[in-house]
C-alpha cells in the first residue's frame, strides 16, 4: 500500500513539474524584455555580453577537445605503427594468438580513424558554427546598444529641454509677480507721479507677457517630452531591447544546437567504434590453444624417436682406451639436436668458420638453408619440399596459362595482321617456353628430393640412440690405434646416415685427426653452449665404410675433406676444467693444449691435445681457465 502511494505520489509530483515547466514556456513566449524589462537596459547589456563571452568559451573548450581527439587518434596510430609485426617474427604469423594480435591492431587502427574523423567534424562543422555565431551575434549586440544608446540620448536631450523651458518659466513668473506687486505698491503711494506709475505698469505688462511665453514654451517643451518619453517606453526602447532578447535566444538555440550536433558528431562514429569493438572481440575469441599446440608440435617435431635405454657397460670386457672415449663422448651425447629445433639458433652462430675447412655439395636458399633442405629435420625437410613443389605447381599452372593466352594471340595476329604482329609476340612466347621448362626441371628435381627423403628410415632411430649404440659396442668403437671393432648386429642396426642428419656444415667440416688419415668411428662431438660443434668421427663415404653405408651416405651426406687445423699458439691451464658443458674436453691443471682457434666472444676456445692413441683430441674449454700465448 505504501509503495502504490509512493508511486502515485511520484507520478503526480512528476506531472506537476510538467505543466510548470508547459505554463511556464508558455508565459515565456507572452513575456518580452521590451515591455518587463524597460528598465533594465544596463543589466541586459551586461547579460548578452555574458551569454556570448559563454558561448566563445565553449567554442575554447572544443578546440581544446580536438586538440586531444587529434594528439590521441595519432599517438593510437603510432602505437599500431610500433607493435606491427616486425619482418623477422613472420614465421609466428601462423599462430591463432599472433593473428589475433595483429586483427587487434587493425581494429584500433581503425578506431584512431573514428578518432580523427570526430576531431575533423568537430572542426568543421561545430567550431566553425559557434565563431561564426560568436562574431555575428557580437556584432548585433553591439549595433543594438548603439541604437539603445542614440534614443536615451534623445530623451536625456529632451529632457534637459524641459528643464530650461520649466527653469524659465519659473524665473518668468516670479519676475512677473514681483512686477505686479511693484505696481501695486505704485499706485496706491501717492507721492509718485502718475509717468511713474505707468512705468511700473509698462514693467509689469512686460513681465506678465514674458510669464506667459515662459508658460506656453514649458507646455510646449513637457507635451514633446511627454510624446517622446512615451514613444521612447512604448515603441522605440523596447523594439531594441527586444531585438537583444532575440540575440540572447538566438545565442541559447545556437548553443544547444552546438551541444547536440556535436553528440551527434560522436554518435555517427559510434555503430563503426562498436563494429570495432566486436572485432577486438571476435579476435580475442578467435585465439585457440590447441590448434597453436598442434602448428608448433607441426614447426619443431623432427619425427625421430626417443633414445633407447642405455645399456650397462662391463669394464672388465672392454678395452680402456675405448672407455675412456666413451667417457668423454658420453658428455656431449644428448647434444645431437636437429635442425629446426630449440638448439638451431645455436648452430648457425658460427657456422661460416666452419665453411672455410670443408665445401659444401648443395647450394644454399636465400635464407642460409640447403636446396634440398637436407639440413632440416625429417618431418621438417618434407614440408618444406612439399610447400615447394606446391608453389613450383602453382607457378607452371600461371605460366603455362599465360603461354597459352600468347598462342592465342599469336594465332590472331596470324590470321588478321592488321591486328599485330605475330613476331612481336614470338620472343615472349619463347621466353614463357623457358620458364615452363625450368619450372618443371625444378619440379621434377624436388619431387625427387621428396622421393628420397620419403624412403629414409628415420622414424625408428633418432641420433641420439645411434649416438647410445655407438657408445656402448653395438657400433665401430674407436681404438688406440685407430682400428675398428665388429659391429654387433642385432637385426634392427640402422645406417649410421640417421644420425648424420643432425649435423650442421660445421659439424661435419672438423673431425679428429688420427695418423694424418680419417679413422670410421662413429660418434660425433657436439659445440658448447655457444653452438660451435666438433666432430669427432669420419664422415661415411669416406672409404673406410661398408658399401652398404656408403650407398646411403649419398642421399643423406655432403661430402666434406676435413683438414688438419693449424696450431695458432700453445695455452696453459690455469684451473682443472671436467668438461661438463657439451662439445668441451676436460684438462688439468698446468697442462700444455694447442689453440686452434681463439675466443669468437661466447667464452669459449677451441684447444688440442695429443692422446694415447696417436691421434688428437680436440675440445672446447672457458677462455678465462687458460692462459694462451699466440705464435707471431
Amino acid at each position: 500500500m505504501l509503495a502504490l502511494l509512493a508511486s502515485g505520489s511520484s507520478r503526480s509530483s512528476s506531472s506537476n513539474k510538467l505543466a510548470e515547466s508547459e505554463n511556464a514556456a508558455q508565459n515565456s513566449s507572452n513575456m518580452s524584455w521590451g515591455t518587463e524589462l524597460w528598465d533594465q537596459n544596463e543589466n541586459l547589456a551586461i547579460h548578452t555580453n555574458r551569454g556570448i563571452d559563454a558561448l566563445d568559451k565553449y567554442a575554447n573548450f572544443l578546440r581544446d577537445r580536438v586538440a586531444i581527439e587529434t594528439e590521441y587518434a595519432g599517438k593510437l596510430r603510432r602505437l599500431v605503427k610500433n607493435y606491427q609485426p616486425k619482418k623477422k617474427e613472420e614465421e609466428d604469423n601462423e599462430f591463432t594468438s599472433m593473428q589475433a594480435f595483429r586483427n587487434l591492431l587493425k581494429e584500433v587502427g581503425d578506431l584512431a580513424g573514428q578518432r580523427e574523423v570526430v576531431s575533423e567534424s568537430l572542426q568543421l562543422q561545430i567550431i566553425a558554427g559557434v565563431t561564426l555565431l560568436s562574431k555575428t551575434l557580437r556584432e548585433e549586440r553591439k549595433k543594438c546598444l548603439s541604437d539603445g544608446a542614440t534614443l536615451q540620448q534623445n530623451l536625456t536631450t529632451q529632457l534637459s529641454s524641459l528643464d530650461r523651458a520649466k527653469r524659465n518659466y519659473e524665473k518668468a513668473y516670479r519676475d512677473s509677480e514681483k512686477a505686479v506687486d511693484s505696481y501695486k505698491r505704485a499706485d496706491m503711494d501717492l507721492n509718485l507721479s502718475r509717468a511713474e506709475v505707468e512705468r511700473y505698469k509698462n514693467v509689469m505688462t512686460s513681465k506678465i507677457q514674458q510669464s506667459d511665453d515662459a508658460k506656453n514654451e514649458y507646455a510646449n517643451q513637457l507635451q514633446k517630452t511627454n510624446n517622446l518619453q512615451q514613444q521612447h517606453f512604448s515603441m522605440l526602447l523596447p523594439a531594441v531591447l527586444n531585438r537583444l532578447q532575440e540575440l540572447d535566444e538566438k545565442r541559447t538555440r545556437g548553443f544547444r544546437e552546438f551541444i547536440v550536433g556535436a553528440a551527434d558528431v560522436e554518435s555517427s562514429v559510434a555503430p563503426i567504434i562498436a563494429r570495432c569493438m566486436e572485432g577486438i572481440v571476435k579476435a580475442g575469441e578467435s585465439i585457440n590453444e590447441k590448434e597453436d599446440t598442434f602448428k608448433v608440435i607441426e614447426r619443431y617435431q623432427s619425427g625421430f624417436t626417443p633414445p633407447r635405454d642405455i645399456p650397462f657397460e662391463d669394464l672388465s670386457k672392454c678395452d680402456p682406451d675405448s672407455v675412456q672415449d666413451s667417457h668423454y663422448s658420453n658428455s656431449t651425447s644428448n647434444h645431437l639436436t636437429m635442425r629446426g629445433t630449440i638448439s638451431a639458433n645455436k648452430l648457425k652462430k658460427r657456422v661460416g668458420i666452419f665453411n672455410l675447412f670443408g665445401s659444401n655439395k648443395n647450394s644454399l636458399t636465400a635464407d642460409g638453408q640447403k636446396e634440398d633442405f637436407s639440413d632440416l629435420p625429417p618431418n621438417q625437410r618434407r614440408k618444406k619440399l612439399q610447400g615447394k613443389i606446391a608453389e613450383l605447381t602453382q607457378n607452371i599452372a600461371q605460366e603455362t596459362k599465360a603461354r597459352d593466352g600468347l598462342m592465342k594471340m599469336k594465332i590472331v595476329y596470324e590470321a588478321n595482321s592488321s591486328l599485330g604482329n605475330p613476331m612481336t609476340v614470338e620472343g615472349q612466347l619463347n621466353e614463357s617456353e623457358h620458364k615452363l621448362e625450368k619450372l618443371k626441371v625444378d619440379l621434377k628435381k624436388y619431387q625427387g628430393f621428396l622421393e628420397k627423403a620419403s624412403q629414409v628410415p628415420v622414424a625408428t632411430s633418432s641420433p641420439q640412440a645411434s649416438r647410445n649404440q655407438l657408445q656402448n659396442g653395438h657400433r665401430t668403437s674407436r681404438h688406440s690405434n685407430g682400428s675398428a671393432d665388429d659391429h654387433h648386429d642385432d637385426g634392427d642396426d640402422q645406417p649410421d646416415d640417421a644420425g648424420s642428419l643432425s649435423r650442421s656444415d660445421s659439424e661435419d667440416n672438423v673431425a679428429q685427426i688420427q695418423n694424418g688419415h680419417n679413422n670410421n668411428n662413429n660418434g660425433s662431438s657436439a659445440s658448447p653452449e655457444s653452438g660451435l660443434g666438433t666432430s669427432h668421427t669420419s664422415l661415411p663415404g669416406s672409404g673406410q665404410g661398408s658399401a652398404n653405408e656408403n650407398a646411403i651416405g649419398e642421399d643423406t651426406y655432403y661430402e666434406t675433406e676435413v683438414e688438419t687445423l693449424n696450431p695458432l699458439g700453445t695455452c696453459r691451464a690455469l684451473y682443472p676444467f671436467e668438461a661438463s658443458s657439451e662439445g668441451s674436453i676436460p684438462m688439468n691443471e698446468g697442462e700444455e693444449l694447442q689453440v686452434i682457434e681463439i675466443d669468437q666472444g661466447d667464452g669459449w676456445t677451441r684447444v688440442r691435445r695429443a692422446n694415447n692413441s696417436n691421434g688428437w683430441d680436440e675440445g672446447f674449454v672457458p677462455t678465462s681457465y687458460i692462459e694462451c700465448t699466440l705464435y707471431a
